[in-house]
């Protein structure tokens, strides 16, 4: 009797390691396309031998120094960036659904996203005001203000004598969105056309542009997020049955909350502020791996971050390759696929209610 009651969850649990591991490749296939592919073709031996040679590890290969250029100075920082923002917008999402107990809950629920972009929207159009704070980091260093900003405001505004509200902190949530909405709109009203062609390419979203100083700049934010995150694993199980059960078996209920808000926050500020605002990877990618692994997060965060990754650098390089020389915004490119996958995922559960 015991054997058959222990076999599924040990083929769950060995299902959802191999998921892992063919997640793991994905990523270093996607890696290896996305450094490769472009306006400058780099064969993948060509990128091998490109990487080795600052080690002193020299191999045969026909790459030039064009080719060595635009994968070190370009690509490579580029790749590098998607990685990191695509597993902190996912695993920030699964800590939200986790945390809501709704498999449609998104990091923007906390207006973290809505306080970056007004932050953002400000700088554009005032920051010339002040001249000491004027310069390359002003646009992201308040951009991940606000969104913190924003964030610790709404969950505020719903804790009460030590204890935060799940259902207050998502109307707070939703109230602060609109209202930061309605003054960033506010803003672009009386914009002018420079500003206006700013705020448009910095609120689609977009990884170009990107240094090795960006990703020097974000990278501590973002692995903070991606380090502790998948900590809450345990805890976010525990919430599966309940607030008041999750006590009952000895998690720190509030403290946790806190502590996924607070990285949340982090992750998807130091992520917007460097990326501007990219929508849906925090939906669609913890969902999707919840409906293929299961509802353990021992699995569920760290293949979030890992689809996530994959999802946002084939994203890119779709944004890329599509229209050369141009590139398509990276928002829009996200929001063609998780917006026909968002109304599936209605229609399935609408399905389901009336069966």
């Amino acid at each position: 009797m015991q054997k058959t009651l222990t076999l599924p969850f040990y083929q769950r649990q060995a299902k959802a390691r191999t998921l892992l591991v063919a997640l793991v490749v994905l990523l270093v296939v996607t890696m290896l396309l996305a450094v490769g592919l472009g306006a400058v073709q780099i064969r993948p031996m060509q990128i091998v031998a490109i990487l080795l040679e600052p080690l002193g590890i020299t191999l045969q290969s026909d790459h030039t120094q064009q080719q060595a250029n635009v994968l070190t100075a370009i690509r490579l920082p580029r790749v590098l960036l998607g990685v990191l923002v695509g597993a902190a917008l996912a695993v920030s999402g699964a800590g939200m659904q986790g945390l809501f107990r709704n498999p449609l809950a998104d990091p923007g629920l906390l207006g973290v996203s809505s306080g970056a972009a007004f932050a953002a929207v400000l700088v554009i159009m005032f920051g010339n005001l002040v001249p000491l704070l004027n310069g390359v980091w002003l646009l992201p260093v308040a951009a991940f203000a606000g969104g913190l900003f924003v964030t610790l405001l709404v969950y505020g505004i719903a804790t009460k004598s030590g204890r935060t509200d799940i259902a207050t902190m998502l109307l707070a949530g939703v109230a602060i969105n609109a209202l930061a909405g309605a003054a960033t709109g506010l803003l672009i009203f009386v914009a002018d056309d420079n500003e206006l062609r700013d705020i448009t390419f910095w609120s689609l979203g977009s990884l170009g542009g990107v240094t090795w100083k960006t990703l020097t700049a974000a990278t501590p934010f973002l692995l903070l997020a991606l380090l502790l995150i998948p900590r809450l694993a345990k805890p976010l199980n525990a919430f599966l049955l309940g607030e008041a059960e999750a006590g009952h078996l000895g998690v720190s209920v509030q403290r946790v909350k806190l502590g996924l808000v607070f990285l949340t926050a982090v992750a998807v500020g130091a992520a917007v502020s460097v990326s501007g605002i990219i929508g849906f990877v925090g939906l669609i990618i913890p969902h999707l791996v919840r409906l293929v692994i299961g509802p353990d997060h021992r699995y569920v965060l760290p293949g979030s971050m890992l689809l996530g990754a994959s999802f946002l650098v084939l994203a890119d390089l779709f944004a890329r390759l599509v229209v050369i020389p141009a590139e398509l915004p990276l928002g829009v490119v996200t929001s063609l696929v998780g917006g026909p996958f968002f109304l599936w995922q209605l229609l399935q559960r609408r399905r389901e209610s009336e069966t």
